[in-house]
């Protein structure tokens, strides 16, 4: 019995440290769109055919460019048979009809590096999520949905990978980073699901008369999501942007979008500050969930004074990989502290 709760120990130590290193990686995607290095690497899982990547511009052929649009354009003509065999007709033909797809750009040593170490950190990521699925496997007999699921996290890694790849041979289509972000997001709750599983067994909290509390985090949740959909909307606006005015007219020129992104993000405080004055006000409230919901509350006032500050000094480029995970880290929490307010299969450790 003790070797099996050292086992379940280190399972879930290292689940955690697994989902702190996806974090990491949305936080170096987030600094691979800042600094536009998303076609650092040209084609995909290589960069520029290699698996190190060039530093010079003179270790490339002379027609570099015309070769991989050449392989992109080949890439997007199957992943566009596939969208037809979906229905996604409109889809595909945006993607056949749009000239700015092909389009390379000039080689950048920092650019290329920057999207490189992205690539190594996401492959780090898949052997990590490959190993917590490995060290699952001792839950089959007791508890084979922690089995199942860490396979399933390890399968969205896979087609993660592959949707990364359509990323670069579209040439950044917008939608399709929107998909790459909500992706990530699906394979974070997986992982934390994953580990809270692994850990319910032990909890020890007193968790009744908290369906109030379950409601409104409930509602925290689900009106995050969109407004990190939106988030990913501005972005795109700003990249669109980006190539015909300057950093300081940035804001001025984005649409109802960001009018929309900027107001909601007011709602969503409020209804976070609502949260945490309800877990204050029960007198039973665990001390644990208290301090989630305060470090809840905290991400979220500095994800809000994080886009005061995009929004009124320019869009610093500094400020923006750091806005979109604290967004994701907001998902995160407010997950786990659900699966915590829906725990019922209380024990003392």
């Amino acid at each position: 019995m003790g070797q099996k709760v050292i086992n379940g120990r280190a399972f879930r130590r290292f689940s955690a440290v697994t989902v702190i290193a996806v974090y990491l990686l949305i936080l170096i995607g987030g600094i691979v769109r800042t600094t536009g290095s998303g076609m650092g690497c040209p084609d995909w899982p290589k960069c520029f055919g290699s698996w190190v990547p060039p530093t010079d511009v003179s270790q490339l052929p002379s027609d570099y460019k015309e070769v991989y649009a050449q392989e992109r354009a080949e890439k997007n003509k199957r992943f566009v048979s596939y969208l037809t065999a979906f229905g996604f007709d409109e889809l595909a033909d945006q993607i056949l009809n749009d000239p700015d797809i092909l389009t390379e750009e000039e080689f950048n040593a920092t650019k290329t590096l920057t999207e490189y170490i992205n690539r190594l950190v996401g492959a780090v990521i898949g052997l990590l999520i490959f190993g917590t699925f490995i060290m699952s496997i001792r839950y089959w007999r007791t508890d084979r949905t922690i089995t199942v699921l860490s396979f399933i996290a390890f399968v969205l890694v896979g087609f993660q990978g592959w949707i990364g790849s359509i990323v670069v041979s579209t040439n950044l289509l917008h939608w399709m980073i929107t998909i790459h972000m909500l992706l990530a997001l699906l394979i974070v709750c997986l992982l934390i699901y994953v580990y809270y599983r692994s850990k319910r067994e032990v909890l020890n909290l007193n968790l009744e008369g908290t369906g109030k509390l379950r409601a409104v985090l409930l509602i925290c949740f689900i009106t995050t999501l969109p407004q990190i959909v939106m988030g990913t909307q501005v972005r795109e606006s700003i990249d669109l942007l980006a190539d015909h005015f300057a950093r300081s007219e940035w804001i001025s020129k984005l649409g109802m979008e960001f009018l929309v992104h900027r107001s909601y993000s007011i709602l969503l405080l409020g209804l976070h500050l609502y949260l945490v004055w309800l877990l204050t006000m029960k007198k039973d409230t665990p001390q644990k969930l208290k301090l989630y919901g305060a470090i809840m509350l905290l991400i979220v006032g500095i994800e809000v004074l994080s886009g005061v500050v995009m929004a009124y000094f320019g869009v610093p480029a500094a400020i923006q990989p750091i806005h979109l995970l604290l967004g994701t880290l907001i998902i995160g929490v407010q997950y786990y502290v659900l699966l915590l307010l829906g725990n019922r299969r209380v024990q003392t450790s």
